[in-house]
């Protein structure tokens, strides 16, 4: 699959807004798809990030020097899919607040990623509703290269949006 061709909502229309009335424990977000990654998108991450390390662009150093299996996939960009995978599900009107994941596998040049969420509880502050989300990264093999769990806000169906700058909940 292109990146460009990405589908955060695979099959079903973006709703104008997500509230947190609408969101049930076991809901499942995603996936959004990332790939097949080639080096000129490692090779553009790198140069964005400034990270020159040879391990995502030098194929004789990663295998060579590194003894690694192939050109790595970089972390940080890992990373950042999680985030577009939850700010995309939240909207405009909702925050991503915590998020936290392990590196626990390697991803090669040439794989396609498949990033998941999935609801496993609901909480409610005083102005808008917390959701508790265990997410991850999957190539086509299946291998959870990169599990994790996050914290969104969505506004209430009457509220308002989640105030910008997000204040974190007291208690």
């Amino acid at each position: 699959m292109n990146l460009a061709a990405s589908a955060p909502f695979e099959g079903t229309a973006r709703p104008l807004r997500r509230v947190f009335e609408d969101i049930a424990v076991g809901d499942e977000i995603g996936p959004l798809f990332k790939g097949p990654l080639t080096t000129a998108h490692l090779m553009r991450w790198s140069a964005a990030m400034e990270n020159w390390h040879k391990i995502h662009y030098d194929l004789p150093f990663a295998t060579g020097h590194d003894k690694l299996p192939g050109l790595l996939i970089n972390g940080s960009l890992k990373q950042q899919f999680l985030a577009q995978l939850l700010k995309d599900w939240a909207g405009r009107e909702g925050w991503l607040w915590k998020l936290r994941f392990q590196f626990r596998a390697m991803n090669l040049v040439g794989e396609t990623l498949s990033v998941w969420g999935k609801v496993t509880a609901l909480r409610e502050a005083a102005e808008y509703g917390l959701v508790d989300l265990d997410l991850g990264i999957r190539n086509e093999a299946g291998l959870e290269s990169t599990p994790g769990a996050a914290i969104v806000a969505l506004p209430f169906r009457d509220g308002p949006a989640v105030p910008y700058p997000f204040m974190a909940p007291t208690g």
